[in-house]
């Protein structure tokens, strides 16, 4: 899978099933495995300004689809 396959995808919280944001990076270990995503974090409605970017670690993502990454992480 290419990372332009990834950041087409939505990132989708299972606890709560909102959007967390849009894919931005990859971080790679020295292995060549990727070891988290690097999240641009959806702006608020109520804020001008977007929250921090984040990481959801490899071993967070339950499932890639089609169309979604689904995420096992608090936010």
């Amino acid at each position: 899978m290419r990372l332009s396959e990834l950041q087409s995808k939505k990132i989708i919280s299972m606890n709560d099933g909102k959007q967390i944001g849009v894919i931005t990076d990859v971080v790679i270990d020295t292995n060549g495995k990727i070891e988290s995503l690097i999240i641009e974090s959806t702006k608020s409605l109520f804020s001008l300004a977007r929250d921090m970017d984040s990481k959801v670690y490899w071993n967070e993502i339950t499932k890639i689809g089609e169309d979604v990454i689904l995420v096992k992480k608090d936010y």
